[in-house]
């Protein structure tokens, strides 16, 4: 079976919300329900990874209200990640979710994923979230994120929902061990306009999954 690293950016950095596209069902505070993947067994780790790139949420999400966050790989800057290790066909299935499609059989992205991305990158679409980037690898396994196809400097900035940046806020310290200051001060140098922000829950337990809370020059994305 072969394994990839899914990097994720925004709300699926918590681990319950993630569960939702894995195992079918609701997320924690969303509004949609999604179908799940074909194989619904957790993710077998999860690290944290630094991404070399900007974060700038944009549009409107259908789960939530409000901005949803974007990486854009080729404007400097720093963004914090959680990466989960996944099968080549789990991550298919999350991306389809994403994308607002439902997870099948014979989804090309499965068989895209398994070799490395010509220049890094794989466009799947036009739309949010159908550009695939390779961000490094760790252990030999590429870190694999999507995003949209446009940068930071070419879409209007949107402010996210207190729930999303709830979610996002829990992410950030189940995989981080980050404390409150430490989470609000990120959603300063990342928000378009920071003068609300929501209380940052305690992170949850969920089933195995473990997570390095520090983290080493191993473990950041990075080309091997």
């Amino acid at each position: 079976m072969s394994y990839v690293w899914y990097v994720s950016y925004g709300s699926n950095m918590s681990a319950a919300r993630l569960a939702a596209y894995l195992e079918g069902g609701r997320p924690p505070g969303g509004s949609r329900a999604h179908p799940g993947a074909r194989d619904r067994t957790p993710p077998a780790r999860s690290i944290p990874v630094d991404l070399p790139g900007s974060l700038y949420f944009a549009g409107e999400s259908r789960q939530w209200g409000g901005g949803v966050a974007y990486y854009d790989h080729d404007t400097p800057g720093f963004t914090a990640a959680r990466g989960y290790l996944v099968t080549a066909g789990q991550f298919a299935d999350i991306a389809a979710q994403e994308m607002h499609r439902v997870p099948q059989e014979g989804d090309p992205i499965e068989e895209v994923v398994l070799s490395p991305l010509e220049g890094g990158r794989h466009t799947a679409g036009p739309g949010r979230y159908e550009t695939l980037v390779e961000v490094g690898r760790h252990e030999g396994i590429p870190l694999l994120t999507f995003t949209s196809p446009h940068g930071v400097d070419h879409v209007e900035h949107t402010h996210p929902s207190p729930t999303y940046l709830d979610t996002i806020g829990l992410g950030l310290r189940e995989s981080r061990g980050w404390d409150e200051e430490e989470v609000v001060a990120y959603f300063e140098r990342v928000l378009p306009d920071p003068a609300v922000l929501p209380a940052v829950p305690a992170p949850r337990p969920f089933g195995e999954i473990s997570s390095d809370l520090v983290v080493s020059k191993s473990s950041r994305a990075r080309r091997d």
